[in-house]
């Protein structure tokens, strides 16, 4: 069931637009764009674009066309509006002219009359609008378009321009008050500029509640720039059919001239004594900046095409000049935020003190984004200068504003994000956020800036309605009488170029810090050279092969793998990691491998071994955590490899990955007993398993043993990332002949291992190791032998050589 809008009566055999019950988001979702009417003083046609014959006519046509209402459908455009303006409709529609008006005489019913005639395209349909041209339709000239558009280009500053649009407008389009209308963040609007009759009181500084201009109604206004209401008290004049026969849907008429309005906006237009309105966009840079709002009070108003047009011009051209002003203020506050960075950072370069200290403690870093105070944590300390919250609201503003890739982000508004954040409103109702390496960052924050700001009428009645109960009728709003509120809880806004400036700082810092580590890493390499092997040992009876990566950006000392001859027929292979990187990391790697072959040496199995590598970590070495995985290959019981089909491997991990066994049957887990990381202080008294677990493995099956930089990722579960390395590990091995001997570097292993590399997609981020295991037939007997490239030994990838 369709009903008509207020005041229209229904028509027989057309249809009219449905409009629902008022309530509080009817505004909102209100499909304005298809009204289904037009505003009654102009005619509206949407004809075929192949066949030139009309589907839809406004109802009105029929008088201005002079025909009947059923002799317009179905008829061509040339029967209805005569061969000559027919002819150029359809020549401007083949030029994809439509933006330029013509103008014509029409032998309506009651005589000739002038039109105007606009044309755009809706889908499949071109749209012709007659517009009749009324007594306020004086012809614009070139000349004053000109004058007006060297007027506005020679005020200074975006409030003058705006003062300079108001006049103009109001010279050409007559309207009893011209304002000119600009949003802010929320969508909130404020008069900026204003010119008015001199008896009517002034709307000048007075602010709007976003709801009085809904999401639908301002993407419309980019859309079509100049909407105009003659009459707030129209009769709609409906469009028939109401549903396009060709789509079965309701014509688009977001660019139409004469698109009919809500009935609600017409209800909000009546309760301010508006008579005739008309708005014109400002879009700056692609968004809605504001408009240029026009209200006449003594009767209905309808200026001319003409001088809408050229105040539409007038509106594209204030809206370049104002992202022309609001870049170039920018640009002059970003270069002398850049001569400060270029400064501190001067400063800091030449300071023996640890760079972020030295920042921080400079005292100039507030003063680079005009913020009150600022916070930085490098992971382990925090540094502050100016006024700052608490620890514990810094680290919950870092957290709200934190990215992965650690790019700038803000707001001006904390206590949206978390309400708790309001207590501390008065050092940090806004913040920037970078991040620095590993979990750091650095902050600015603002203090809140209270600020006086006065409506034009109580912007809660909504909220207070709201409260009421949904069986209330929310009206437009009624009362605009001057309603003063003091907001509280954001600071001034951040504006682009503060990101832009601390991204900078953030990447220079960055190379500072890089710098002075460099030493660092020298001594980082170096520890990891004496402990990580720079290529796998050769082994009878045992193909073994490795690849070491470091993390991103060449860190090194977390990964480690290890080779121990144990006895004849027996040999521990080991992979390990410790948390972090650097020299500590480096340190502690040398320490733990060291300790972990005086265990295996001692005797002891793997997973006493562990643990107690576990007791060592927790009481020698702070607060370090490691994982490792041992895996001891020794020959079976029957009396040598040469005589049996299977070896057997001897098992223990703390919190490593699991190794994978990989042979002819496809890639699965290596049954391990599960115990901690090393560091958490467990052993044998908690219940952790203090036995390994040994296994039988097929000859000519592969082993292998990684660290979890081969399979973490940020977009991935372990699971899915496991499954990924273990099929192509299963296809890789499944090419390896069962009974080829040991493979020298570059051989068949070798490409395993380069295939394994890259199964997972995506960044590591972290250090990779990659060990295969190989038993194979054969003598086992002799030492192990550093080095070479017999056995199917590959270099590893040196640190600072051919690692990558």
């Amino acid at each position: 069931m369709t009903t008509a809008p207020a005041g229209v009566p229904p028509q027989p055999g057309s249809f009219t637009p449905a409009y629902p019950a008022v309530d509080l988001t009817t505004c909102e979702r209100e499909p304005i764009h298809v009204p289904g009417a037009v505003q009654p003083h102009g005619a509206l046609l949407a004809v075929e674009r192949d066949t030139h014959r009309a589907v839809v006519a406004s109802a009105n046509a029929a008088d201005l066309l002079g025909r009947a209402p059923e002799d317009v459908l179905g008829v061509h455009l040339a029967d209805l509006v005569g061969e000559e303006l027919a002819a150029r409709v359809l020549d401007a529609d083949a030029r994809d002219n439509l933006d330029e008006a013509l103008h014509a005489r029409l032998d309506a019913r009651g005589g000739p009359v002038d039109v105007d005639v606009v044309l755009h395209a809706s889908g499949d349909r071109l749209v012709v609008e007659l517009e009749v041209l009324g007594p306020q339709a004086a012809p614009v000239s070139y000349r004053a378009t000109r004058g007006a558009v060297t007027r506005l280009a020679g005020t200074s500053g975006t409030r003058d321009l705006c003062a300079g649009l108001a006049r103009e407008v109001r010279a050409l389009t007559g309207f009893d008050r011209v304002m000119v209308y600009r949003f802010d963040a929320q969508w909130n609007g404020e008069v900026v500029a204003e010119e008015r009759r001199e008896d009517l009181n002034t709307f000048l500084g007075l602010h709007y509640p976003a709801s009085d201009i809904p999401a639908q109604a301002r993407r419309l206004y980019t859309l079509n720039w100049t909407r105009l209401i003659a009459d707030v008290d129209y009769t709609p004049s409906p469009l028939v059919p109401l549903l396009d026969p060709g789509t079965g849907a309701p014509l688009d008429l977001s660019h139409s001239v004469l698109r009919s309005v809500s009935p609600i906006h017409l209800e909000y237009l009546r309760n301010m004594g508006v008579a005739a309105s008309m708005s014109v966009s400002l879009v700056v840079e692609g968004r809605l900046w504001g408009l240029v709002a026009c209200h006449h009070y003594s009767g209905p108003h309808r200026p001319g095409y003409d001088a809408r047009s050229a105040a539409e011009f007038l509106a594209q051209t204030a809206s370049q000049l104002i992202g022309e002003r609001v870049r170039s203020q920018e640009r002059d506050e970003a270069l002398a935020a850049q001569e400060l960075l270029s400064d501190v950072l001067t400063t800091v370069a030449a300071s023996a003190r640890e760079p972020l200290a030295t920042l921080v403690g400079d005292g100039r870093l507030p003063d680079l984004l005009d913020a009150g105070g600022v916070a930085a944590w490098d992971g382990h300390r925090l540094l502050t200068s100016g006024r700052v919250p608490p620890w514990a609201s810094l680290q919950r503003i870092a957290a709200l504003l934190a990215r992965a890739d650690g790019a700038p982000t803000f707001t001006d508004h904390l206590a949206a994000l978390s309400p708790g954040l309001a207590e501390v409103a008065d050092r940090a109702a806004g913040a920037l956020r970078v991040g620095l390496d590993g979990d750091g960052w650095l902050l600015w924050l603002r203090p809140e800036q209270p600020r006086v700001v006065d409506w034009g009428g109580d912007p809660r009645n909504a909220e207070i309605a709201e409260a009421e109960g949904p069986r209330v009728r929310i009206s437009p709003r009624k009362s605009f009488e001057k309603w003063r509120e003091v907001v509280r809880g954001r600071s001034t806004p951040w504006r682009p170029w503060h990101a832009t400036t601390a991204d900078r700082l953030r990447a220079q810092v960055a190379g500072i810090m890089l710098g002075r580590s460099r030493g660092q890493i020298a001594i980082a390499e170096s520890l990891q050279r004496a402990v990580v092997l720079d290529e796998a040992p050769r082994v009878p009876g045992v193909d073994l092969l490795a690849r070491y990566h470091p993390a991103e950006g060449g860190q090194l000392g977390g990964d480690w793998w290890d080779v121990l001859p144990l006895a004849p027929g027996r040999v521990a292979v080991v992979v390990g990691d410790v948390a972090g990187h650097g020299v500590h990391a480096a340190a502690t790697m040398a320490q733990l491998r060291t300790a972990l072959r005086a265990y295996l040496l001692e005797g002891h199995s793997p997973a006493s071994a562990l643990n107690r590598l576990d007791t060592l970590v927790a009481t020698l070495l702070g607060s370090q955590t490691a994982t490792a995985v041992v895996v001891v290959v020794e020959r079976a019981e029957d009396g040598g490899w040469g005589d049996a089909d299977q070896v057997v491997v001897e098992v223990a991990s703390a919190g490593h990955p699991t190794p994978l066994l990989v042979s002819a049957a496809g890639a699965s887990p290596l049954p391990a007993a599960p115990r901690p990381m090393l560091g958490l202080g467990f052993g044998p008294a908690t219940g952790v398993p203090g036995e390994s677990v040994r296994t039988a493995v097929p000859a000519g099956a592969v082993l292998l043993m990684y660290s979890d930089g081969l399979v973490e990722r940020r977009d991935a579960s372990l699971d899915q990332t496991t499954a990924v390395l273990a099929a192509a590990a299963a296809d890789a091995v499944s090419g390896l002949a069962p009974g080829t001997p040991g493979t020298p570097s570059g051989g068949p292993m070798s490409g395993v291992a380069d295939r394994l590399l890259t199964a997972v997609h995506g960044d590591a981020g972290d250090d990779t190791t990659l060990v295969l295991v190989r038993p194979h037939p054969g003598r086992w007997a002799g030492p192990l032998e550093d080095g070479g490239d017999g056995g199917g030994g590959s270099p590893a990838h040196r640190p600072g050589a051919g690692r990558r």
